[in-house]
């Protein structure tokens, strides 16, 4: 608006080219705000010192206190001026410094007698510039002011006045008194305006919110007008769809989510685009919808898609997409339209398109789409050809024969130019596959050996180096990747060649035929220039020239003794803070489980709209729980902690006492923390503890009670068992009873109305230590490899088949198994794949002790799930107990 008011007052100045106010500076700005102080008004100048003021607020300029105060200040002085759009600018600028000049409260008078003025220019920008300077103890001055204005005629006006007590409404304290204007805002809401009817809507609904009765009531009241307003009516049908969806979560139904249902299905058929598509978009993302009732909207998106309008094609494509990934049955059928978005000259609409189609194609369709692919990828930018390269990554998991073309396309798409986010895409894609496709792997370590020799990027060459090491001496021919590594060690920063340092090491711990060869290059490399790449060579080389198979598996191959870095960065602060007279214990710093993939399917989605911020890496539940446990005395004494649980509740979220449990596995022991809740105001509760009942050869070691629970905060108590020397026996039920002693209070303090107080107790529900409590998974990189190692006298094995009645298909089996049993799926066997009648699950984990277990389940559909299951573990009564687990 500033810019064009400016071009307004400049009409007879040349154009120029470019952002006339690109080399601004604050200072020379402040300088000339001073103008504002002369007399007469110098409109036009003021007006583009004040355009130029703006300019610097919105490029996220900081002004400080004092420069703000007195630009406000000097700004005042324009009121004197009879110029409308001065008047405007003012507006604008007291809203931009209200946040950061001090006593703006000064120009109040001003505003309030604008707003109440016969100008009507001047009405509405003084409501929304009074709004921001009032806080809620002046808002009572201007209540009055505000109702009128709700309801006046001029439908700027009351929409300012209804957005502005919207934001109004969001301060601490004012909320109370914006609630008192609720008939007002009604009256607004019948007014013939659509933006004063949508506004209104907004506001009643934010009124309303806490009251879900009232809400329900007031979109059952409006459904059965006809509102002139499309705005309102998509508002409408969010709000009506978000109550629908809370009861579907609640678990219930009523009469008015069948009415809310019916409306929405209704504005299918509304003469407004905008309101179309709102209710074809709602529809297809609840999640009570059927097939039926999805058919219609599915119809309108298609429709869209052959829209001359760019954005009801992006609209109606991006919400395809999504629906594509819970019904790509219903999306398939529409590829025919989604095929002719592929060419579309908006690229996000064409992004979009081909995602969709990668998700509802067909295995015979995928050469066909990667030759589409191929013609369109050239011509995007990095940030969509991510997004087709995320797609690409879900369709090899889908169909994982055609890794052939699907690997030949990702390899072409890294040899173009592109930055450092898009071959990170490919390389992960790249990455993944290799590891839950062990067809692809030999085609996939030849592409990215490729890559590494001519790419400009380190931490992807240390990421494939790493990979190569990893998985390469396993390979069918593991000498031809030992050139490509050495050839880093010639070429590259001192940072590659460190990596290509343990990648060598690699090779030669895992491939005996290989061993002098890697001994010789890794003799050469102890001449380096850089000091991290002589200690590795000379590190590697102590270990493989001592010729002992076990020392170089743990200290070069097995990643099995990995730790939290986080946890281990805290663990030596704390050590080196301390007196110093012990040695540090690495076995003290708890192993956690391998990070969890997360789904990128919004971050994809947000790619296509906007860059997406990276997310901050995930932390394990033992990094969370650790700093709570370390402040309980002596708990070093049980050694690194193994595993934490999820919370198990063991009351109903209503009750007067709230109860939760977190399992807490160590070598021989485990710390049960009760995370207590008193919801009783009038209630102090002291010595919180619970009591156990507990099965045979469980000895309780320690109990730490609760000193002391006040009214609505959590405290913990904790009990520490040992478990039984019988292994089998280490999976059982507890009853349990919270005890504690009761001291009336004051509700308004808190503060016990005498010392004394009587024992009570409250009893809990039961409570299990299950198997996957005491199992901590892991993620085994080549589980072939890991599973035919274990084939040895050192290894036990067990094998049982199983008929599992309780499950019907073999996804709810996988699911069910890594349930039960807390292991970590390998090879991403966990997903089975769509029409399949025999899948087999492998898995893996440590017991709590460090007993290694691998597991293989073949599951076979027929009438029931046959599941054929062989275990094998470092510990005879920890193979029993994992293998009876199931049974």
């Amino acid at each position: 608006m500033a810019l064009m008011l400016m071009h307004k007052y400049n009409k007879s100045s040349p154009p120029r080219s470019g952002n006339p106010f690109q080399s601004l500076e604050k200072t020379s700005v402040l300088q000339e705000a001073r103008t504002f102080n002369d007399t007469p008004v110098n409109a036009k100048k003021c007006i583009h010192i004040l355009t130029k003021i703006l300019y610097l607020l919105n490029q996220g300029e900081q002004l400080g206190t004092r420069e703000a105060t007195e630009c406000f200040f000097a700004m005042t002085k324009l009121f004197q001026s009879k110029d409308t759009v001065l008047r405007r600018m003012v507006y604008l600028g007291i809203k931009e410094l209200s946040t950061i000049a001090e006593d703006v409260i000064i120009v109040t008078s001003s505003l309030t007698k604008d707003m109440t003025g016969r100008e009507d220019f001047y009405r509405a920008p003084a409501i929304r510039a009074l709004c921001s300077i009032t806080d809620p103890s002046m808002l009572q001055a201007v209540e009055r002011y505000m109702k009128q204005c709700i309801v006046d005629r001029n439908s700027a006006v009351s929409s300012a006045a209804l957005v502005s007590s919207l934001h109004l409404s969001s301060q601490h304290g004012a909320g109370d008194i914006v609630k008192r204007w609720a008939n007002e805002a009604q009256e607004a809401l019948n007014s013939d305006n659509i933006m004063v009817q949508y506004h209104a809507l907004g506001l009643l609904n934010h009124i309303r919110r806490n009251d879900r009765l009232a809400v329900g009531k007031l979109v059952s009241k409006l459904i059965g007008q006809n509102m002139k307003s499309p705005y309102a009516v998509c508002y409408l049908i969010r709000i009506g769809s978000k109550i629908i969806e809370e009861d579907y979560a609640n678990g219930t139904s009523t009469i008015s989510d069948t009415q809310f249902l019916e409306f929405v299905d209704s504005c299918l058929r509304h003469k407004s685009e905008m309101v179309i598509y709102e209710a074809a978009h709602a529809i297809v993302n609840l999640k009570r919808t059927s097939a039926r009732e999805l058919a219609p909207a599915v119809s309108i998106l298609q429709l869209f898609c052959g829209s001359s309008k760019a954005t009801l094609r992006f609209a109606a494509v991006r919400t395809m997409n999504k629906v594509a990934v819970l019904y790509p049955a219903a999306v398939a059928a529409f590829n025919m339209d989604l095929e002719g978005l592929i060419a579309d000259s908006n690229r996000s609409v064409a992004t979009l398109a081909i995602t969709t189609l990668l998700k509802t194609g067909t295995e015979s369709s995928v050469e066909r789409l990667m030759k589409q692919i191929a013609t369109f990828v050239a011509e995007i930018s990095d940030e969509f050809k991510v997004v087709v390269v995320q797609a690409i990554r879900t369709l090899c998991t889908k169909f994982p024969r055609k890794h052939a073309i699907l690997m030949n396309f990702l390899s072409a798409m890294l040899r173009e130019e592109g930055g450092l986010e898009y071959k990170t895409s490919i390389v992960d894609t790249v990455i993944t596959i290799i590891e839950e496709n062990p067809d692809a792997k030999e085609s996939g370590l030849s592409h990215l050996c490729e890559f590494i020799e001519d790419c400009e990027h380190t931490s992807l060459a240390v990421r494939i180096l790493h990979l190569l090491g990893k998985e390469g001496p396993f390979s069918k021919n593991p000498s031809k990747y030992i050139r490509f590594v050495y050839n880093r060690v010639i070429l590259e920063n001192a940072i590659v060649r460190s990596a290509a340092v343990s990648s060598m090491a690699q090779f030669g711990a895992a491939c005996p035929d290989l061993l002098q060869n890697v001994v010789v290059l890794l003799n050469r490399c102890q001449m380096d220039v850089d000091d991290e790449v002589r200690d590795r060579a000379t590190y590697y080389l102590a270990i493989l020239n001592c010729g002992n198979p076990t020392i170089c598996k743990n200290y070069i191959s097995s990643t099995d003794q990995m730790v939290s870095l986080n946890l281990l960065e805290k663990t030596l602060k704390d050590h080196l803070h301390g007196s110093l007279t012990e040695t540090f214990n690495l076995a003290l710093v708890p192993k956690t489980a391998p990070a969890q993939t997360v789904n990128e399917d919004a971050h994809n989605d947000a790619m296509i709209t906007t860059n997406a911020v990276q997310k901050a890496p995930r932390i394990t539940r033992e990094e969370v729980n650790v700093e709570r446990l370390l402040q309980i005395p002596g708990i070093q004494r049980l050694g690194p902690l193994h595993k934490s649980s999820q919370t198990v509740q063991l009351t109903e979220s209503e009750t007067e006492y709230t109860v939760s449990c977190i399992k807490h596995c160590f070598a021989q022991h485990i710390v049960l923390q009760f995370d207590c809740v008193n919801t009783l105001s009038d209630q102090l509760l002291e010595n919180v503890r619970v009591d156990l009942l507990l099965p045979e050869g469980f000895n309780i070691r320690h109990v730490i009670p609760c000193a002391k629970l006040v009214y609505g905060e959590k405290e913990s108590t904790y009990v520490i068992l040992e478990y039984p020397a019988d292994v089998s026996s280490s999976a059982a039920t507890f009853g349990a009873t919270l005890k504690f002693i009761v001291k009336d209070c004051d509700p308004a303090t808190g503060l016990p109305d005498s010392d004394e107080g009587y024992d009570d107790e409250y009893m809990l529900e039961d409570f299990e230590i299950t198997v996957a409590d005491q199992i901590q998974k892991t993620k085994v990189s080549n589980f072939a490899v890991a599973w035919d190692a274990a084939d040895t006298e050192e290894w036990v094995e067990l094998e049982d088949t199983y008929q599992l009645s309780a499950v019907s298909t073999l996804q709810e089996a996988v699911q069910t198994i890594i349930k039960f049993l807390g292991l970590g799926p390998a090879n991403a066997s966990e997903k089975v794949p769509e029409g399949t009648h025999t899948h087999t699950l492998l898995c893996s984990g440590v017991f709590r002790g460090g007993a290694e277990v691998l597991l293989r389940a073949k599951l076979a559909l027929s009438e029931g799930v046959t599941m054929q299951l062989t275990v094998r573990s470092t510990d005879q009564d920890v193979a029993e107990i994992v293998s009876s687990a199931i049974g």
